[in-house]
């Protein structure tokens, strides 16, 4: 077969790896292979956690007796009818499955790095495989974190195009924001499998506009004290009011939970169900306490601490977008209208179809009106003499959805 036509190159670094681990005494060549010895390896199964005595002969592949254990893996395979294939020193053929990626990293990335990451269908055999070549080919090769993810299953099916339950980024992102599908993939741990659903993404939605809807508060209830914007002495006083005792037991705990979860092997769902929830719901507090005149400049001031701690979160969790918060709600507002086939006038004139009901006293014209917007995904929140709209998660997902844990 012509490589050419594939586009392959020459495998030039996977043959220069061979030759390290044939002279480090740990590969042996037959008939045209070349076979890595998991005998001379003494930290085989170390990263998997599997013993030699447990890996059946046969479960993956015939047996083959030319090998001088079972377990041994080819670095690289001789030549077959019909196979792209390249001139080696023991002949044409083509590299070995594993071979390629200590090639790849050692040569872009050097001996050490810091992550290496992959699915939990990986660990063995292909990145047991990996680590013994890429240590037997150098000694000081070293990765310090090995991260493996859970699979995105649908009603606890792993997705796959042959099954027909794939779903690629572009066509989610249509109907839902791309900060809902983050903040939906963080909300279980890395290692566990993740169940693709829509109530899911529909609570994460909900979950990230209660997020940039704080934030918004937020910054419209401290934009009068903002520098620029406040009296000379009223922001003197400001500045040196110190926070409550409240807001800063808060900020610790959010700090020191941030912390201690993201050491426990990255675990955001806890981040995100609970101490972030804590945070948002004491700057809701607090912006109530603002309304009243209570405390004011020490909750001013606890106010942007606590608001600057909750951005620096969610930055590194990827949640903070570039866009004003006011572009984001809008955005979210956006989507939500999409899924539920209306428009922003079509839930406006069933505002004002609700308020005559409610005028003439028909309540049930009413009830029914905002019933009705629920169950598509749109919630009614009477504020005053006003009715606003926010996106809710539609009746029936909110059914059908698990209760979420920390």
């Amino acid at each position: 077969m012509h490589t050419w036509l594939l586009s392959c190159t020459k495998p030039v670094l996977t043959v220069g790896v061979f030759w390290q681990i044939i002279q480090n005494d740990c590969a042996y060549t037959v008939e045209g292979d070349v076979y890595f010895s998991v005998d001379k390896f003494p930290k085989y199964g170390q990263l998997s956690g599997r013993k030699l005595e447990d890996n059946r002969a046969g479960e993956r592949v015939a047996i083959d007796s030319r090998k001088q254990n079972p377990a041994d893996f080819a670095l690289w395979k001789a030549a077959k009818d019909g196979e792209p294939s390249w001139d080696s020193p023991w002949g044409p053929g083509r590299p070995g499955w594993h071979i390629e990626c200590s090639a790849m990293s050692a040569h872009y990335l050097s001996s050490t790095f810091d992550i290496h990451g992959g699915g939990m269908d990986l660990v063995f055999p292909h990145h047991e495989n990996e680590y013994a070549q890429s240590c037997a080919a150098c000694s000081e090769s070293n990765v310090s974190y090995w991260i493996h993810n859970g699979f995105v299953t649908e009603n606890n099916e792993k997705m796959s195009k042959s099954l027909g339950n794939f779903f690629t980024i572009r066509e989610i992102t249509k109907m839902y924001h791309p900060l809902a599908l983050r903040h939906f993939l963080l909300s279980t741990h890395y290692r566990s499998p993740v169940n693709y659903s829509i109530s899911q993404l529909e609570i994460a939605s909900e979950a990230v506009f209660y997020i940039y809807q704080t934030l918004h508060d937020c910054e419209d209830a401290l934009s009068p004290y903002r520098e620029g914007n406040i009296k000379e002495g009223t922001e003197s006083n400001a500045k040196m009011a110190r926070i409550t005792s409240a807001a800063q037991d808060c900020i610790n705990k959010l700090c020191n939970d941030f912390q201690t979860k993201m050491s426990d092997d990255l675990h955001t769902p806890h981040i995100l169900n609970a101490s972030l929830q804590e945070a948002l719901r004491f700057i809701n507090s607090s912006l109530n306490m603002l309304k009243k005149k209570q405390q004011q400049l020490s909750l001013i001031q606890s106010l942007v601490a606590l608001e600057k701690e909750i951005k620096d979160i969610l930055n590194i969790l990827g949640l903070m977008s570039s866009s004003t918060y006011c572009e984001v709600l809008k955005q979210l507002k956006e989507k939500a209208l999409k899924r539920a086939g209306l428009t922003e006038d079509d839930v406006l004139r069933l505002i004002e179809d609700r308020f005559l009901a409610r005028k003439n006293k028909d309540f049930q014209r009413g009830d029914q009106i905002r019933d009705d917007l629920a169950a598509k995904g749109i919630a009614l929140m009477d504020v005053g003499k006003e009715t606003i709209w926010r996106p809710r998660v539609p009746c029936e997902q909110e059914q059908q959805a698990p209760a979420t844990s920390a």
